[in-house]
């Protein structure tokens, strides 16, 4: 049997006992669900009066479908493969003629998006998360994003109070507490709690190994400090004490560090206020990539690509991240993020704004590039239970990629609107323009854009 047709039957078999044990999911302590519930949830509450019922098992998922119709061009000049190939290099996937002006639109059904998440009650106050990838863009098989183990009481120790009001600890392989935007981002087949199609520009995302230690405080206050190995993978490799290659300084395995604060309070239960400020740090090491940790891919698949992946043709898996941008600050970075959220009955606005620093092995030890990010969003919900909502978003980045001489900046403005005929079910449409500024003309990207619709399915349990 071929290994797809065995993943396919696999999938039908999980997702025909999920939707079994959707009708009885039991009640998890301590729990960001997965449906419709969840949104506008940050960090589990600490204010929880789930009773423990002993060990429990909750089989949930979260499936995407996209229908895109979208048009990207650009105008960089023309630069061959190579001397011996002239096809122009700065073609964008799709364009067939290799002329000045190239527009190309891209239109159909992308790739069915997955996920599969186990979480289980294992004691009282502790809870234990495995989450999987069943079908993604980068990573089209099975795949474990990670698992940990939630700790928000000592019942090894007679479930002390001041641990159980006040404390909670995070353990294992998982994303780190960076921001407030992991909250709202669309991840693989997870889409439900983004009200847009995609995730911002510069996409604050990865899995680490570590562990973070919480604090809730009486008034809406939470402090929590997190200490990961910096890697999305383990590592016990054993590094040469020279630099190697074109690397200006020793390879290391330094720690990241991260900090976040939150103040969450509702008023008079029509007005909620929400002000949060994350840093995460690593002054050295072999490959970060908090910028570039998602194994699922973007939403809009292959817009801004080009023809050619290092000669090659591109494909979907390839050239997963399409209307992102990745600093590239794989060896040193420092980065901080700072969110506001506001909602009053239907009405919520969400902010961001980033400021991240740093630089790759290759470069000058003294070297600090620097990246910002400013974004807002406006959403309103209306009807019972906030079946429908409307929403706009814009989103600004720019910086210094490596190599680059001058500042580039890339800005995306999108209008959505979405209906939920159950908390399992959503379907949203997006309109969405994006602007590439200020790329060198020898750059695919050069005056580059893209626009057009996307229309979305989800389902979350």
């Amino acid at each position: 049997m071929k290994a797809s047709t065995l993943r396919l039957l696999v999938a039908l078999f999980v997702l025909a006992i999920s939707f079994k044990a959707t009708a009885q999911q039991p009640k998890l302590q301590y729990f960001r669900g997965w449906d419709k519930d969840a949104i506008n949830v940050f960090e589990p509450t600490k204010a929880d009066d789930t009773p423990y019922e002993g060990f429990k098992i909750r089989i949930g998922g979260s499936f995407t479908q996209n229908f895109q119709s979208l048009t990207h061009e650009n105008n960089p000049t023309y630069v061959p493969v190579s001397t011996t190939n002239p096809t122009n290099r700065n073609l964008l996937y799709g364009v067939i003629k290799a002329e000045d002006s190239l527009s190309v639109n891209l239109q159909g059904f992308n790739l069915a998006m997955a996920n599969l998440n186990f979480d289980f009650q294992i004691e009282d106050g502790i809870r234990v998360c495995l989450e999987n990838y069943m079908s993604a863009r980068h990573h089209n098989e099975f795949w474990v994003k990670g698992g940990y183990i939630q700790i928000d009481k000592l019942p090894m120790f007679g479930n002390p109070q001041w641990f159980s009001d006040y404390f909670r600890v995070k353990i294992g392989h998982f994303q780190p507490n960076f921001g407030d935007m992991q909250f709202r981002r669309s991840d693989g087949g997870n889409t439900m709690f983004n009200p847009f199609v995609e995730n911002y520009i510069l996409d604050a995302f990865a899995t680490e190994i570590g562990g973070e230690v919480y604090a809730f405080l009486p008034g809406g206050f939470m402090g929590m400090v997190g200490m990961s190995s910096g890697f999305i993978n383990g590592n016990i490799e054993k590094y040469p004490s020279t630099p190697q290659g074109t690397n200006k300084e020793v390879t290391k395995k330094t720690p990241s560090v991260f900090f976040k604060l939150a103040y969450d309070k509702t008023f008079d239960n029509d007005f909620r206020f929400r002000l949060s400020a994350s840093m995460y740090n690593n002054p050295s090491i072999q490959r970060n990539t908090l910028y570039a940790g998602d194994r699922t891919g973007s939403q809009y698949f292959l817009m801004m690509d080009p023809a050619l992946t290092n000669g090659a043709a591109t494909t979907a898996t390839a050239q997963f991240t399409s209307g992102r941008f990745n600093p590239g600050l794989t060896n040193q970075i420092n980065t901080v993020m700072i969110n506001p959220f506001i909602k009053f009955k239907g009405l919520e606005v969400f902010g961001s704004y980033e400021i991240a620093q740093g630089r790759t092995y290759a470069e000058d030890l003294d070297a600090k590039r620097k990246f910002t990010q400013l974004a807002v969003e406006g959403v309103y919900r209306f009807l019972p239970n906030e079946s429908l909502f409307v929403g706009a978003r814009y989103v600004q980045a720019s910086g210094r990629p490596q190599g680059f001489t001058d500042d580039i900046s890339i800005d995306r403005l999108a209008f959505a609107a979405g209906w939920f005929p159950s908390k399992n079910l959503l379907l949203k449409a997006e309109v969405v323009n994006q602007n590439y500024k200020d790329f060198p003309t020898t750059d695919y990207r050069n005056e580059g854009k893209f626009n057009g619709f996307v229309i979305q399915a989800a389902i979350g349990f």
